[in-house]
């Protein structure tokens, strides 16, 4: 049984590697921001609106620790989740963490073309946007670099994440 939690900032493809490295290794995939919107009744940035940022962090650790996980599973988590109560390390605790790092300036560019609009970057472009995620990064990325793995999000590709968990 192997469970592998990705973390890192938002944009820097939690989703998008976690659903390649499942199907390289013939894992199953789960999106806990799916899950957390099933379970809700409404996205994300919805709950965070209604319910403000301190229910969210409850129910985002509750869905975590209480999720069933297929035998094998990659799991994608929201970029704040490994930050809040003892959630990086029950990850660490009930599976292997890995963290896809970059850089602030690479996270802007990413966010700005992004398909899915973040609330939380509602207006903020350029410099903003680079400032924002530098202030944001410094209070998170000790947590993220708490993970077993940690790998560059520049020119990653499949074969070499499944290298950097050691499969």
């Amino acid at each position: 049984m192997r469970h592998i939690f990705i973390v890192g900032f938002m944009g820097c493809g939690k989703t998008s590697w976690g659903k390649k490295l499942a199907a390289g290794l013939g894992y199953d995939f789960i999106d806990l921001d799916h899950v957390l919107e099933a379970k809700a009744g409404m996205t994300v940035a919805e709950y965070f609106a209604v319910h403000g940022e301190e229910a969210f962090r409850d129910l985002e650790s509750i869905i975590l620790k209480e999720t069933t996980y297929p035998e094998n599973a990659i799991i994608s988590t929201g970029g704040g989740l490994p930050c809040f109560f003892d959630n990086m390390e029950w990850m660490n605790a009930n599976g292997e963490t890995l963290y896809i790092q970059l850089s602030p300036k690479a996270l802007a560019g990413r966010l700005e073309n992004a398909k899915t609009p973040r609330p939380v970057l509602q207006g903020k472009k350029g410099d903003e946007l680079i400032s924002f995620i530098e202030h944001k990064l410094a209070e998170r990325e000790g947590f993220y670099l708490q993970a077993k793995h940690v790998v560059s999000g520049i020119n990653m590709s499949v074969e070499g994440l499944i290298a950097a968990i050691g499969n």
